[in-house]
Formats: C-alpha cells, structure tokens, sequence
C-alpha cells in the first residue's frame, strides 16, 4: 500500500516520547488490578497528543480510553501493562539479579506492549489529521491480561459494542501473524471448612479442610488422564489452613485454573472439576464453597486481517536487530537450555539456526508449527468484534515467557526497535482497514461467519465482578 511509508514515517517520529514510557512502565511493575501508576503514565500521554479520555472504562479504575477523530470506521489499538509477581530483574544483566522492591516483574513484556500499541494508535490518529479521511481511532489501556480478564469483564460491559476492528500484538521471540489459537480458561476458587480440633487429643473431632484440599488435588490428578489432551488444569494454594500441625486445619482454600480448546470444552470441564471438589467435600465431611475469579474464551481468527497485517510484516521486513543486540541476545542464549531453543523453533516451524540469537525474518503465515497455548483475555475481544494480533521480536530465540529473561530485556535496545516494529504492524494495518472499505467488510463477514456457528457467550457469569485491588498509598 502507497499509505505504509507515510504511516511508518508518523511512527518513527514519536518513537523516542514511547521508548521512554515503555522504559517507565517497566520500572514500576504492578499486578492484576493494581496498575494505578501505570494507567496514570498512559493516560498523561493520551492527554499531551489530544485523545479524548474516558477514564475508569468497565467500571475499572485502572482501564482508559482514548479516541481521536471523528465518523467513519472504529479502529481499536489494544495495549497491556500489568506485570507479574515474582520476576523482578535487574535490566540488561544475563544472570538473576532480582531488584529491592515489591518482587514484581515485566516478565511478559507488557511494559512494550502498552507503549507500542498508544504509539500506533497515536500514529494513525496523525494520519487522520494529515489526510482529512473520517474515521475513528482508539487506544484501549487494558489492564490485568494476567489471570484478571479485565478485557473478558470490559466486553461483557459494552466497552466494544460500536468497534469495527481490532488490533494487538505481543512481545515475542518471533515475528508473524498470531495464529490465533488460546485456550478458554476459567479461574475457580474451591473453599472447604471443616472442623478444628486438637490433632492428638480429639483427632475423630475434626473435619480437615486440608484433606479436602488435598483429595481434590489428587482427584484432579486422575482427572488429567482423561480430558482432552489439549485441555489444562492447573492449581494453586490460596490458604492451607494454619501453620499448626497439632490443629486440625478447619478452613482451606484452592484456586484451579481450568483450559479448554474452545468455550464449550472449557466448561464442560469445569463442571467435571466441579464434581471432584464435591467428592473430596462428601470423603471429609466439610463445606465446599466454589467461586469463579475470572474466565476467557478462546481466540477467534478473521482470516482478511490475518492477510492484511502478513501483507504489512512482510512489506516492513523485520526487526533491524544490530550486533550489539545479538551480542547481548547470545549471552541471554547462554542461561537457557538447548531443549528452550529448539522448542522456540518448533513452535514456528522453523528449522534451529545456530547462529542466529534473534529473529531476523518474517514466519510465513502457512508455515507448520506446534505452537505453544496459552490462554488470554483477548480471546474474547475476538469474538465481539473482528481480531487480529501480531507476534514482534524483542527478545532472545529460546526466552521462556514469565521468565526473568524477559525482565532482563525489556528496556534493552533490542526492546526498543521491537516495540516500534510493532507499532508499525499495527498501525500499517489500520491504515489499510481505513483506507479500503472491502478489507473492513471482508473482515465483519469472516467474523459473522464464525459467530453465526458458534454464537458468543460470555464465561463469566454475570454475578461476578472484576477482582477490584485498592489503590496503593503511593499510587494515591
């Protein structure tokens, strides 16, 4: 397209105002729901380039929303900046070196995905000035990616009712098209109460939560045998009861984190986990309370902009990695394990290269990998409206996700000319969607093509809230 030298060029020139937030959101690493001083950073620069702000979107305090332009088409640019607990990492160092703080991390690269996708949006928003075309675009800062669906609580609200399309991406250690596979996943917290009771004296007095625990676990571990064997259940320990082994524990409280290929499998497994947690109740005699944290569907690919943004990648080439950045790539290579690179390559199909630490081309959409799934809440953006995301390379071939490798790259300059890749794949994307109106009816027919097989439902029910954290006293 005639347009993506001119919408690159818009990019480049504000590339430093978004290195610079990228490099401060990733300084102040926030949880789920606790993002007050990265949304404040966000919605500081929504307001210096002119958006119109909405602010506490979904009834979310740490969601914003940014528009510019007017009439025509909705272009929704999606970005992230909740980190993760437990991955803090001094930046630039290729061995564990965990900051003094609060222990979190960006170890998912959420601090780039922010920032490259309000640059993008920032970008197309000047395109619109400079063309005078109608149209519409949108940041949306959607904070808890990680185990809080705030995207899945933000659709289910309307906040995507009078969107047209979507775009994203996602830091990565390859650069393609996202094939859009997820899984659905379900967050469900299991409380037993029991009976306390002196463990010595009057053992036949108590009823275990701890028990209860522990054989749903151990029921679930059969279950895995038989489900299918793309669906995931996983679990942690939220409470075991007391630190007192001469007590009987009379509370105990499990989180299950239930996946799926698609929504229905998701929770007809639930349901069967469900039962698990029942009998471990009925085998010790206690209470069970069951509770869902939060849920999301599986993505839905739109073939149309899956094209458009190949198109865009392979037009743009990829990431102008340099030998500093290789050099530094390579000893991050060194902390990893040869099983950690072949897998990378695996996943995209590609055949193991020695002497390449970064990715220096663009996957083929039709290449044959066995990707790795995850699950995320853009999942269910993707079926309320039409979806597209890309995968860019900013770190190291190898690099596991939620690792303190990530952390450790996330302000690097290979970071740096990822994220601005990136925002060049989105907004080159956007550009075409605006620019030619059949892409856009393309894309809503792929769209309502798949929904009219497999009608949306949404897998939070609707008595549930977004688990909400107060504001911290130094984000007040």
């Amino acid at each position: 397209m005639t347009n993506s030298a001119r919408i690159w060029q818009l990019v480049d020139s504000k590339k430093a105002t978004f290195e610079a937030l990228s490099d401060r959101i990733w300084g102040m690493p926030e949880i789920a729901y606790t993002e007050y001083c990265s949304v404040a950073e966000h919605t500081k620069v929504l307001k210096s380039e002119g958006f119109h702000i909405t602010e506490n979107l979904a009834d979310i305090p740490t969601a914003v929303m940014g528009e510019a332009g007017s009439g025509g088409p909705v272009i929704a640019i999606l970005g992230e900046y909740d980190a993760l607990p437990g991955l803090s990492q001094e930046a630039g160092v290729a061995e564990p070196r965990p900051l003094p703080g609060n222990g979190h991390g960006h170890g998912c690269g959420h601090n780039m995905l922010g920032s490259a996708a309000l640059l993008a949006a920032t970008a197309i928003k000047d395109w619109l000035v400079e063309t005078g075309r109608l149209g519409r675009v949108r940041y949306y800062g959607c904070p808890a990616e990680e185990g809080g669906a705030a995207k899945a609580f933000m659709v289910r609200a309307g906040a995507f009712d009078d969107v047209d399309i979507a775009i994203s991406w996602h830091p990565a250690s390859f650069t393609r098209v996202d094939e859009a596979l997820s899984l659905a996943n379900t967050r469900m917290d299991f409380k037993f109460t029991g009976r306390a009771s002196h463990a010595a004296a009057a053992p036949h007095l108590g009823r275990s939560a701890l028990d209860a625990v522990e054989l749903m676990n151990v029921g679930a571990n059969y279950l895995r045998e038989h489900v299918p064997s793309d669906s995931r259940i996983h679990y942690a320990l939220l409470d075991a009861g007391g630190i007192a082994p001469n007590v009987v524990q009379a509370t105990a409280k499990v989180r299950y984190a239930i996946r799926s290929r698609d929504l229905a499998g998701m929770l007809a497994l639930n349901e069967r986990v469900k039962k698990v947690a029942e009998g471990a109740a009925l085998m010790t005699e206690t209470k069970l309370e069951t509770s869902i944290m939060s849920a999301v569907s599986n993505l839905l690919g739109n073939t149309p902009l899956e094209e458009a943004m190949q198109a865009n990648l392979n037009r743009l080439g990829p990431v102008p990695f340099d030998a500093a950045d290789r050099a530094f790539a390579t000893k991050i290579q060194a902390t990893l394990s040869k099983e950690d690179i072949e897998n990378d390559y695996l996943r995209v199909g590609v055949s193991p290269r020695a002497d390449a630490p970064l990715c220096d081309f663009i996957v083929p959409r039709d290449s044959e990998g066995v990707p790795m799934i995850g699950s995320t809440d853009l999942g269910d953006v993707s079926w309320a409206v039409p979806t597209v995301q890309a995968r860019v390379a900013t770190h190291a071939i190898g690099t596991p996700g939620h690792s303190w490798q990530i952390t450790a790259q996330g302000k690097m300059p290979a970071a740096h000319k990822g994220l601005i890749h990136a925002a060049k794949v989105m907004a080159g994307t956007a550009i075409d969607a605006l620019s030619d109106e059949t892409l856009l009816a393309r894309a809503k027919r792929d769209h309502k093509e798949r929904t009219d097989r497999t009608p949306y439902i949404c897998p939070i029910p609707p008595d549930v809230n977004p688990p909400l954290q107060p504001r911290p006293a130094e984000a007040a």
